[in-house]
């Protein structure tokens, strides 16, 4: 009976001290995205929102004052390099004009009678009736005749052009886009009396942030939306970006040339550029997806068995598209992004795998 009590003791000290399994979790759903480049790519794209502007906006102007007495063309009509825009009164210039040419008259014939004057000169000096002084002092007025025949005809030029400059004329071909001046007015020289734009050359003018400038480039292809028709993309080209940023915004100005431009695109439209930064060297994933655990950055990896699995990565700061993943993690993995603090080292998921497009800003 003694042994019977032992041995009952015994079975009962080594069931305690064999340790109880734990319960294998379940398999549970986990929220995951498959990372690679072009996910990087697809989220790095910004979007710049500008207006539609032509290349070359002309301002004309005259370019002496006056008063209009003639103005054609209206707002929306199309102009022919070299046709009349407005005119001015005539009267003055073409007095100023006349004055003008009746200097050079009276200055060529002084000049003609000073070359006269020191031919019978010179012959006087030949023969000993006059002095060499004499005949100095008449070269010497030659030479200033013939300097005051080349100012006044200097002068009558001027004049001349002038007169010309009454008439105002379209220096290229575009469309009225503005007109500031009526017939009666005096303008000033160089005061807009119309604009003329250059149709033919469309671009979106749009002001990059300074913190982004480094991905953009002249050259570059972009993609361009009308905010009045989003069914359509058209597609562009970076022309210029401006070396210095603007003191007012602290962004660079950018002009971007719509390279199949069509007549729904009308000035002044607003428009948005879209442009894909230039990050090929680092993997975008949301903020949601990294964790820190011992101070270090670490994402939760899920094999293609569904098993979950810890892994550390180096980050770049964080950005409006996620956080980007420099080393760590390789193209076509899949990553949890979602409840990432539940997971447990080896516990076995069912992948639930989130489009990217739904992940777009």
């Amino acid at each position: 009976m003694r042994n019977y009590y032992y041995l009952l003791s015994l079975f009962i000290l080594v069931t305690a001290c064999e340790k109880v399994p734990e319960p294998t979790l379940p398999p549970r759903p986990a929220l995951v995205m498959v990372v690679g480049q072009s996910d990087a790519a697809h989220h790095s794209a910004m979007v710049l929102v500008g207006e539609v502007k032509s290349r070359y906006e002309s301002n004309q102007s005259f370019r002496i004052a006056g008063k209009i007495v003639e103005r054609k063309g209206e707002v929306g009509e199309v102009v022919k390099k070299g046709q009349m825009l407005a005119r001015l009164d005539a009267t003055d210039t073409n007095l100023t004009s006349q004055a003008a040419r009746a200097d050079v008259l009276s200055a060529e014939a002084n000049f003609a009678l000073a070359k006269a004057e020191v031919e019978r000169q010179r012959k006087l000096v030949e023969k000993k009736f006059i002095s060499q002084s004499a005949l100095d002092l008449q070269e010497a007025q030659l030479k200033t005749t013939a300097a005051r025949l080349k100012q006044v005809r200097a002068q009558a030029a001027v004049s001349s052009n002038q007169s010309q400059y009454t008439t105002l004329v379209a220096d290229r071909d575009g469309v009225i886009t503005q007109i500031n001046a009526e017939p009666g007015q005096v303008v000033k020289a160089g005061e807009m009396v119309a604009q003329i734009v250059d149709t033919t050359q469309i671009e979106v003018l749009v002001a990059v942030p300074e913190s982004r400038i480094k991905n953009v480039n002249i050259g570059d292809r972009v993609g361009i939306k009308l905010w009045a028709n989003q069914e359509k993309i058209y597609q562009g080209k970076i022309r210029e970006i401006t070396p210095a940023a603007s003191e007012t915004t602290r962004a660079f100005d950018m002009r971007v040339s719509v390279v199949d431009a069509d007549a729904q695109i009308k000035l002044g439209m607003t428009a948005g550029v879209r442009v894909a930064e230039n990050i090929s060297d680092k993997i975008v994933v949301p903020s949601a997806a990294v964790t820190q655990f011992e101070g270090k950055n670490i994402v939760w990896v899920i094999d293609e068995n569904g098993i979950a699995h810890t892994r550390a990565v180096t980050i770049t700061p964080f950005t409006e598209h996620g956080i980007g993943i420099t080393s760590g993690l390789k193209p076509n993995e899949m990553v949890a992004i979602a409840g990432v603090h539940t997971l447990v080292n080896g516990q076995q998921v069912i992948p639930q795998i989130q489009k990217i497009s739904e992940l777009s800003p």
